[in-house]
C-alpha cells in the first residue's frame, strides 16, 4: 500500500471512527483501525462488536492495501503532526506501517486486516430518509431517559417507530419517559418498529454535527441490524430484541391542574434547587397555585444538614392548586433540551406521574415519575 492524504483528513477521520474502536477489547484487533484503500480513497474502519464506524477521506492512492493499526497510536501521533501531506506505506507480505510527514516519521506494527471482524453491508431492508436537523434534535430529546443498567435490555434502547411519513422515537428507564414524532421524508411502505441501543444513537448524534444531506436508515430484512449513511460515513448497528413495553398507556390521558410556565425561568429555579437537592435525596418540591386565571409555582429542596432554598416563578395556572416532588436530575435532564419559550406542566396528584410538554408543538411528550415526601 501507498498513499497519500492530509493530515487534516487523517486525523479527523480517525477522529470519528475512534468512536467505535473497542475499549475492553476481547478479540485484540478490535483495538486496532482498518486502513485500507478503496475506489480511489482511502477506506479506515473500526468496530467493537455491537457498533462499526467507517468512514472514507481523500486520498492519491499509488498502491492498493489493506492492514490494522493500533487505533490509540496512530491517532496520537497523527493529531500530534503538523498540517501538510502524511505518505503512508506498508511494504508487500508486511503488516509494517510507514507514516511520513514533513521532517516527522514512523514504523507502527499492525495486525492482518484478514482477522479484523467484517463490517456489515445492509444492501437490502427497509429504507428511510430522515432531516439531519430534526433527528438530531429528537434524538437529543429523548436518548437521555433510556436506561444506563443492563437488567432490563430493552430499556437501554431507544423505540423507534416507522409508520406512514412519521418516526416516534420512545425511551423509557422505568422512572420517566421521553416521546418524540418526527416526520420522514417520504412514507414507509409498511409500518416498522425496532429498538435502538441508546448508545448508538448518541454516537449518531456526534457524526451528525455538520450533516446537512439527509441521514438515511436502513433496516435489514432479519431486523437485527440498522445502518446509518452520512457523507462519507457509515455506521452499523445491532438492534436489540424484545418487547419495548407500550409506552402509550404510561402517558396520563387526563390532569387536574395545568400551569403554563417560561421555560428560562423554569429551569434556572429546578437548577437552583438541585443544589441544596443533592444533599436532600435529590428531592425538589413543586408548589402549583393558581391565582384568578394567573399564578405561580414555588420550588424548593431542604437537605437537612445543610439548608434549604424556595425560588417562585409565575405561571399561568389552570385547574386547582397541586403539590408534586420529582428527583431534581430528571427535571434539569427534560428542560435542558427543549427549546421552546414556554413548557406546560400537568399533574393530577402528588402520587400521580407529572408531564411535560412544550407549548405550541405536539410532537414531544415527557413523563416523570413522583416521589413521595412529606408535605
Amino acid at each position: 500500500m501507498k498513499v497519500s492524504c492530509s493530515q487534516e483528513d487523517l486525523s479527523k477521520g480517525l477522529a470519528v471512527v475512534g468512536r467505535a474502536v473497542a475499549t475492553r477489547a476481547v478479540l485484540p484487533i478490535t483495538s486496532n483501525v482498518l486502513v485500507a484503500t478503496e475506489n480511489s480513497r482511502l477506506k479506515l474502519a473500526a468496530t467493537n462488536l455491537e457498533i462499526a464506524i467507517v468512514c472514507w477521506i481523500a486520498a492519491t492512492v499509488e498502491e492498493e492495501g489493506t492492514t490494522t493499526v493500533p487505533a490509540r497510536l496512530v491517532t496520537d501521533f497523527v493529531n500530534s503532526l503538523p498540517s501538510g501531506r502524511i505518505d503512508m506505506t506498508q511494504a508487500a507480505n508486511s503488516q509494517s506501517v510507514e507514516l511520513t510527514c514533513a521532517r516527522y516519521e514512523a514504523h507502527i506494527s499492525g495486525l492482518d486486516a484478514t482477522d479484523f471482524p467484517p463490517i456489515p453491508r445492509i444492501a437490502e431492508g427497509t429504507t428511510i430518509k430522515v432531516k439531519p436537523d430534526e433527528m438530531r434534535m429528537a434524538i437529543a430529546q429523548v436518548v437521555f431517559a433510556a436506561a444506563s443498567e443492563e437488567s432490563r435490555p430493552v430499556l437501554t434502547g431507544v423505540y423507534a417507530e416507522f409508520d406512514a411519513d412519521q418516526l416516534t422515537l420512545a425511551a423509557a428507564d422505568g422512572f420517566r419517559l421521553a416521546v418524540r414524532k418526527l416526520s420522514l421524508d417520504a412514507p414507509v411502505k409498511e409500518k416498522t418498529a425496532v429498538i435502538i441501543p441508546a448508545r448508538a444513537l448518541t454516537e449518531l448524534n456526534r457524526l451528525m454535527s455538520d450533516q446537512e444531506e439527509p441521514v438515511e436508515i436502513t433496516i435489514n430484512a432479519k431486523m437485527s441490524q440498522v445502518m446509518f449513511g452520512l457523507r462519507d460515513v457509515e455506521m452499523v448497528s445491532q438492534l436489540i430484541q424484545g418487547t419495548f413495553p407500550n409506552y402509550s398507556q404510561l402517558i396520563p390521558d387526563s390532569y387536574t391542574t395545568k400551569a403554563v410556565v417560561g421555560l428560562p425561568d423554569f429551569l434556572r429555579a429546578t437548577r437552583s434547587a438541585s443544589v441544596f437537592a443533592r444533599d436532600g435525596s435529590g428531592i425538589v418540591r413543586l408548589q402549583i397555585m393558581p391565582k384568578d386565571g394567573a399564578g405561580k409555582i414555588s420550588i424548593s429542596a431542604r437537605a437537612e444538614e445543610v439548608g434549604d432554598n424556595l425560588g417562585e416563578i409565575d405561571a399561568t395556572v389552570e385547574g386547582e392548586e397541586a403539590k408534586i416532588a420529582f428527583n431534581s436530575k430528571y427535571l434539569v435532564d427534560v428542560l435542558g433540551v427543549l427549546n421552546e419559550a414556554q413548557v406546560a406542566l400537568e399533574a393530577t396528584t402528588s402520587s400521580s406521574p407529572g408531564v411535560i410538554r412544550p407549548v405550541g408543538k405536539d410532537n414531544y411528550v415527557h413523563v416523570v415519575m413522583p416521589m413521595f415526601v412529606q408535605w
